[in-house]
């Protein structure tokens, strides 16, 4: 069935004179019930099927702006009510948007905090008699995980989630399509899509990529385009019948839930209510469910059909006395470095066991997991044993993460399975039971079938499963290794699902272990062997992967394996790298690129002692190594996680320097004043650019948001400034940063004017008379640094 949804709810009210500066648009379902109804009902004249309520904004965490968060309950259950006014057989849409903060570690924003939030909100909405929760506008996985999984604890609603993408088709923290669908999908998203920011076509290919990975319906909201200024106004170029011409093709793409959003008005939606008239809606076909795990910024699939996947094993304190040690006195420094080498060697997943003795292992496992993300795009693996280890994990990690492991062990089944479902995880499925571990092939797939079985009857579907083929020793059991490839055959056969397994259990109580394991790794890789669980440094372990990826044909003609063998020396040299075997400025450059502040105290005062100058650590290390991090996030090769990470390393070398040397106190690099402008309370892209113009030495003036033109100029003159950073996310308030150019340039006050803000192009920038546009915080950064240059 196709659905219509409404359009812009802000630039009806606008238009209609219904926001007052420093209003607050929510207030409107309570002092004006019925203009609200009003332009619900325009819409629901139009042909809209579903309507939003007016509640974006209407989140205690957004409401705390206006001092209303306390009235957050009766604003919700009244927006509903308004919308239920409109029409009898309307369906409505409770929206609940970004809490305009992100999620520690990127942001300050608590996940529990976020999740109490959404909470609060989506039972008022539900309570208030919606027919959906619709999660819209998010940036961030980790905040729509949040807002998803409180929706789904506090009531029974079809619950839509809808995320922003910027031009790169990427959202602001790096989530592509495919990493947002498959990861909303597992924790139980009921219609998945996209909305805001882009126009129609532009979402196109994202309502495409979206449909590859799920089988959920799909919704869409484009823009009227990208706006543009004319005659002082803000305006979106696209008109209604163009806007309506492409109603069609995303329905074609697999879009069957249809709206628009910013500069969207009835008439826009009268448009596509007349251009799918007649049309059905299209038919596809299952989806083949393949195994996909993500982190926030990418997706790993496990398949038969694609080249193996190798599980980093070392981030476990088994057997590893300095490791234990470093986690159980707070330090995660070699978990660090070890996430990032594993990644750099070939892992392309990475398992994660905090068993210490005598430590609160859930928090350990909650700080490994959100540090870890950090760094590296590499999904995670949360290893553990108990259930309270395992939810910290899966509650603070930012993707879908695959379970280690789920065996038939009763308790397992009833803890672990549920915890799956809840979170969306995958499960790697381990046959033992309680009686202990089976010996033979078939006994094994006794067990799968129990635990699988579970599973499913709990919800997890076809996709979710990695099984382990159970490796024992064969000094002790001499069918250990027949029964371990036997076993391996007979899950692709009956199951179809792919396998994995720890090594090195084959080879315990021999000589040459290393000899034997990766003769058994290739034994069991022929075997149906998909994601071993090894360790990625491991030349003989690499060298037998390699070739016997050529032997099985996922190497055509050998062509890597000619060329890694070649190269295997100096790759391997360059993935393990450690700071000592740096020169001192590169080392110090080195942390600043992998966001190491701990060791940066260390490395600064080595190369102190070598006889560096401090001007040389600012322009050689730190400044350069922002450069480069500049480049590798304008080629989409890191993103804000990482950017933010590095700027941290970066502040902390700062404030080293500056104890050392209280004249190299980066005050002299520029002042800059920065604001959201007036009307406008989003400081969530503000706050970035904030964060690493001050940890590269700025002397930073931050007005905070829905600040007044004569207040941005005073501070502008006040403190000297050599740039005004100016932000307006809402197209409603973009006019502002006109009239405050306008009265800097009366002024006289001779700043340089940066914008940006979603909403603003270039040709706007342009039109308002800035002297610069920067898409985003390292784009202003690098253009900050320019000016001072000059």
């Amino acid at each position: 069935m196709i659905h219509i949804f409404d359009g812009a709810m802000g630039t009806m009210f606008q238009q209609l004179g219904l926001l007052p500066t420093g209003y607050c648009p929510e207030m409107l379902n309570i002092d004006n019930p019925d203009a609200v109804t009003s332009v619900h009902k325009q819409y629901v004249d139009a042909g809209s099927t579903v309507i939003e309520t007016n509640t974006f904004g209407a989140s205690p965490l957004k409401l705390a702006h206006y001092g209303l968060s306390d009235r957050a309950r009766e604003i919700n259950i009244a927006a509903v009510k308004a919308a239920k006014a409109a029409g009898n057989n309307i369906k409505v849409a409770g929206s609940m948007g970004p809490t305009g903060r992100f999620i520690k570690p990127v942001g300050d924003l608590d996940f529990e905090d976020a999740y109490e939030n959404y909470k609060v909100q989506a039972t008022a909405l539900a309570d208030g008699g919606a027919d959906y929760i619709l999660i819209e506008t998010s940036i961030d996985l980790q905040e729509m995980r949040a807002a998803l999984l409180a929706a789904k604890e506090v009531t029974n609603l079809p619950v839509i989630c809808q995320q922003s993408f910027s031009e790169d088709g990427r959202t602001v923290t790096g989530t592509d399509p495919q990493t947002f669908a498959i990861t909303v999908d597992a924790m139980g998203a009921d219609i998945i899509g996209v909305n805001c920011s882009l126009g129609p076509e532009q979402l196109l290919p994202v309502v495409k990529a979206i449909s590859e990975n799920t089988e959920k319906p799909i919704s869409v909201q484009p823009n009227a385009g990208m706006p543009q200024l004319v005659n002082g106004k803000t305006t979106f170029p696209m008109g209604p019948e163009d806007f309506g011409e492409w109603a069609p093709k995303l329905l074609q793409a697999g879009a069957t839930y249809l709206g628009g959003c910013c500069g969207t008005t009835p008439v826009h939606i009268a448009a596509i209510k007349k251009a799918i008239a007649g049309l059905e809606e299209p038919s596809f076909k299952p989806l083949r469910r393949r195994l996909m795990i993500s982190s926030r910024s990418k997706t790993v699939t496990i398949d038969k059909d694609l080249p193996t996947r190798l599980i980093g094993e070392r981030i476990n304190p088994t057997g590893r006395k300095k490791l234990a040690a470093e986690i159980k006195n707070g330090s995660f420094l070699s978990v660090k470095k070890e996430a990032m080498d594993q990644v750099k060697a070939g892992a392309s997943l990475l398992d994660v066991n905090m068993g210490v003795g005598g430590i609160d292992q859930a928090q350990a496992m909650k700080k490994a997991v959100t540090e870890i993300s950090q760094l590296t795009d590499a999904p995670l693996v949360i290893d553990t044993s108990d259930a309270t280890v395992l939810e910290a994990g899966l509650r603070a990690y930012p993707g879908r993460a695959l379970i280690n492991s789920v065996s038939a062990e009763k308790e397992r089944l009833e803890k672990f399975i549920p915890l799956a479902k809840k979170y969306g995880a995958a499960i790697l499925c381990l046959p033992l039971t309680d009686e202990g571990i089976p010996k033979t092939a078939e006994e094994r797939i006794q067990v799968m079938d129990t635990i699988i079985s579970a599973a499913k009857k709990a919800g997890l579907k076809d996709g979710d499963f990695l099984l382990d083929g159970l490796v024992m020793t064969v000094a002790t059991d001499v069918n250990a290794c027949n029964q371990t490839l036997k076993t391996l055959q007979l899950y692709r056969e009956k199951y179809g699902y792919p396998s994995t397994m720890g090594l090195s259990n084959i080879s315990f109580g021999l000589p040459n272990r290393p000899l034997i394991n990766s003769t058994f790794f290739a034994m069991c890789l022929s075997a149906g062997l998909d994601a071993p669980i090894m360790n990625p440094y491991d030349d003989a372990m690499q060298n037998a992967l390699m070739a016997s990826m050529a032997l099985l044909g996922k190497d055509p003609n050998g062509r890597d394996f000619s060329k890694k063998e070649s190269n295997l020396a100096v790759a391997k040299t360059a993935a393990v790298a450690k700071h000592i075997e740096l020169t001192p400025l590169e080392a110090v450059k080195q942390a600043v690129i992998d966001g190491d502040a701990d060791s940066m105290a260390q490395l600064i005062e080595n190369a102190l002692a070598t006889g560096v100058e401090p001007n040389e650590l600012t322009e050689k290390c730190l400044t350069a190594a922002m450069n480069d991090i500049g480049v590798d996030f304008g080629a989409g090769r890191i993103f804000l996680p990482q950017v933010l990470l590095s700027a941290e390393a970066m502040r902390a070398a700062f404030n080293i320097l500056k104890e050392k040397f209280p004249a190299q106190d980066g005050e002299g690099k520029g002042t800059v004043v920065l604001a959201t402008v007036k009307g406008d309370v989003h400081d969530l892209g503000k706050n970035i650019v904030g964060a690493l113009l001050e940890n590269s030495g700025f002397k930073l003036i931050d007005l905070g948001k829905d600040v007044p033109a004569e207040e941005i100029v005073s501070s502008a003159i006040k403190n000297e400034a050599d740039i005004v950073g100016l932000c307006a996310l809402m197209t409603t308030t973009m006019t502002e940063i006109d009239e405050v150019i306008k009265q800097l340039k009366e002024s006289g006050n001779t700043s340089k004017v940066i914008v940006g803000g979603a909403a603003l192009t270039q040709d706007y920038a342009d039109e308002a008379g800035a002297d610069y546009y920067a898409q985003d915080a390292v784009i202003a950064l690098n253009i900050a640094n320019e000016i001072m240059d000059k």
